[in-house]
C-alpha cells in the first residue's frame, strides 16, 4: 500500500486514543509535518536552542510547545509552530490526532496532530527557542540501521533509551516523547517498515 495523505487521514480517523485525565501537569502540543517529496514522504523536525533553563535544550522535537490559557491544544501546535518554523497550518492539511502522551521525567501531557504540507514549503528557524529545522525522509528514519538505544541524562543519572539515530556526531538522537509519537504514527500509519 502506497503511503499518501489520504492513506495517513484514514488511518489516524480509525485510531482509537484515549485522553489522559486532567491533573496538574503542563499541556502542550505538536505538529508532525510531513511533505511529498519525490519518492518519500519527508517529516520535520527541529533541534532545539541549547538554554540552561530549558529541560529540552538541544533534544531533537516537533514544533511545538505550552498550551496557553484559553487555547485548545491544536491551536497551540499551529500557533508554535509558526512562531519557531514560520509555516501557517491553520489552513493546511490537516491529516489528524496521534493522541496525548504523559512525559517520563518531567510534569507534561503533549498531545499530537498531524499535518501534510506542499513539497514546496520551506523553513526556517523563527525563534530564539530554535537551533536548526531540517526534513528528514521517513525511509531514512526508520531505517533500522537507526533504530539504537541511546545513553542520556535525567533525574540526576544516565539511562539507556529507545532511540533513532540523525547518523550525524554533531546531531542528538531522536529519543522521549517524540521518538513515542513517532512510533505511534509508524504502528498506526506506515506499512512495511
Amino acid at each position: 500500500m502506497q503511503v499518501n495523505f489520504e492513506t495517513i487521514r484514514t488511518c489516524l480517523a480509525e485510531l482509537r486514543t484515549e485522553h489522559l485525565p486532567a491533573d496538574n501537569r503542563t499541556r502542550a502540543a505538536v505538529a508532525m509535518i510531513l511533505r511529498q517529496c519525490e519518492r518519500d514522504l519527508e517529516v520535520l523536525l527541529i533541534q532545539r536552542a541549547s538554554h540552561d533553563l530549558d529541560p529540552w535544550s538541544g533534544h531533537l522535537a516537533f514544533p511545538g510547545g505550552k498550551v496557553e490559557p484559553g487555547e485548545e491544544p491544536r491551536q497551540a501546535a499551529e500557533r508554535e509552530t509558526e512562531e519557531e518554523v514560520g509555516l501557517i497550518l491553520a489552513g493546511g492539511s490537516y491529516l489528524g490526532y496521534l493522541g496525548e502522551f504523559s512525559g517520563s521525567t518531567l510534569p507534561v501531557r503533549v498531545s499530537g496532530y498531524v499535518y501534510g504540507v506542499s513539497g514546496s514549503e520551506v523553513v526556517s528557524t523563527q525563534s530564539d527557542e530554535v537551533h536548526d529545522a531540517f526534513w528528514l525522509g521517513l525511509n531514512e528514519l526508520f531505517a533500522l540501521e537507526r533504530q539504537i538505544t541511546a545513553t542520556v541524562s535525567f533525574g540526576g543519572g544516565t539511562h539507556g533509551v529507545p532511540a533513532i539515530s540523525m547518523g550525524r556526531p554533531d546531531m542528538p538522537a531522536l529519543w522521549g516523547l517524540t521518538y513515542r509519537l513517532i512510533m505511534q504514527f509508524r504502528a498506526t500509519c506506515i506499512f512495511g517498515f
